[in-house]
């Protein structure tokens, strides 16, 4: 199973975490050990170690197709039944205090540095693994993607889309084919991990104002499922699919995710880039601050942390990573019983930048141009 995750820095740089079973043996020199967070800073050389079977080395090699981002791989056992392999890819913690499944990756800042952001489970994300991927999301403050399980068409993938609610999934059907070489054979290739390796690409290339969305899909040779789709006609598959906030799989000049929305029913939160734009920006403000914790809380003090925060939005809004943002204080609130507690808000409110989800063309006739067709010949 594998959990991807990308760094709150507002570089966008792209970070992916993974938790997968296989069938490697463990031992003393195990690359992956069961229930432990590894970082893998080179790809190639994680699919190396990965061995053959299980879900992992597909993954690996998906997210691989797309870019080199680093990585935490937690690997899990399989179980003798789908219930057992839920049970340990979901994870808990255990009478030692550890930290197994993807829970592990709750720890893996501590242990190494990182913290998960871009969250998937190919493979392995059934409806219950995806309900408590939810939750491990929001605890990190990442996005997931998951497969719309077992869905065989598009009337059933909707029903499942309609189990969730949250503004931190993504939900994708169908999946894409690709060829397999320790199999040598097409088949079945788990579009989340392509999702997620796209993912940490566009936040390198482009930044994480940009959606999923229309971007080509490098490795896959088909679409294991039939979606019509038009670009100027929404009355197809695809557009039933987006209209029900369940990403879809387009060819078009390759390969292509095609939708930008996620299991939100608020429309402040209806696009991908809008979850990720809230929460970069929650945790770069914080964490740019942590030296004004504890410091001596003078007016000049919060005035350097707004003046700080301000032109940081400057920046981003340079960039085009957000529209505009603000930050101010508020005296309402910071009232001298509050501050005298130690206690100072600071507010800001900001304005993502809307994905062009809906490019409509407005065609008219007219015999105006025809007016002075005798006066420009003549002239």
């Amino acid at each position: 199973m594998v959990t991807a995750a990308n760094d709150a820095g507002s570089d966008g740089s792209g970070l992916v975490n993974a938790v997968d079973f296989t069938s490697l043996a463990g031992g003393e020199n195990e690359p992956f050990p069961l229930n432990t967070p590894v970082l893998v800073t080179r790809i190639d050389e994680a699919i190396g170690n990965a061995g053959t079977t299980g879900t992992l080395p597909k993954a690996l090699d998906a997210i691989g197709d797309q870019t080199s981002p680093i990585m935490v791989v937690v690997r899990v056992a399989e179980g003798q039944t789908e219930q057992d392999t839920e049970a340990n890819v979901i994870g808990t913690t255990n009478a030692q205090g550890k930290k197994t499944g993807m829970k592990a990756l709750l720890a893996a800042e501590q242990n190494l540095g990182v913290k998960p952001r871009i969250l998937g489970v190919p493979g392995l994300d059934t409806e219950n693994v995806t309900a408590e991927l939810i939750t491990i999301a929001q605890q990190l403050r990442a996005f997931a993607y998951a497969y719309a399980h077992n869905c065989q068409t598009i009337s059933e993938a909707i029903l499942y889309r309609n189990g969730f609610g949250a503004r931190e999934l993504m939900l994708i059907w169908p999946d894409f084919t690709a060829f397999n070489v320790n199999t040598a054979t097409v088949e079945q290739a788990a579009a989340v991990a392509r999702a997620m390796g796209l993912r940490a690409k566009i936040d390198q290339q482009v930044g994480w104002h940009k959606t999923l969305s229309n971007v080509a899909v490098n490795g896959v040779t088909g679409i294991d499922k039939d979606v019509h789709w038009d670009l100027q006609d929404p009355n197809t598959d695809a557009g039933l699919l987006n209209a029900n906030e369940v990403t879809t799989l387009i060819q078009r000049d390759g390969f292509r995710f095609w939708g930008s929305r996620t299991c939100s029913s608020d429309p402040l939160f209806a696009f991908e880039n809008y979850t990720r734009t809230a929460q970069i920006l929650a945790d770069t403000i914080a964490e740019a601050h942590m030296w004004a914790v504890d410091k001596p809380m003078h007016p000049s003090l919060a005035k350097d942390i707004l003046e700080g925060i301000n032109a940081k939005f400057r920046e981003l809004k340079l960039l085009g990573l957000i529209v505009d943002a603000r930050a101010w204080l508020d005296p309402e609130i910071n009232t001298k019983d509050t501050l005298k507690a130690g206690k100072l808000y600071i507010d800001y409110d900001y304005t993502p930048v809307p994905p062009l989800e809906n490019l409509l063309f407005r065609q008219r006739i007219t015999d105006r141009y025809l007016a002075d067709f005798a006066a420009r010949v003549n002239a």
